[in-house]
């Protein structure tokens, strides 16, 4: 009898599935933090080009 009642405990917890959302939420965030890491490089150069851009006008203009 105890096997039969272990075997529906066990068959009851594979079935869970409250913390499923927790995990794809987590894998979510993961993958959204590693594409944020890989395009900092081009973003960073991208935003330097700018600000020297708008750099080089004020000082144009202010002189």
């Amino acid at each position: 009898m105890n096997w039969i009642n272990d075997r529906i405990l066990r068959l009851k917890i594979w079935k869970d599935c409250k913390g499923q959302d927790l995990v794809e939420y987590a894998l979510a965030a993961g993958m959204v933090a590693v594409a944020a890491v890989a395009a900092m490089p081009a973003l960073s150069t991208t935003v330097n080009t700018v600000f020297n851009k708008i750099s080089s006008i004020i000082t144009a203009n202010v002189h």
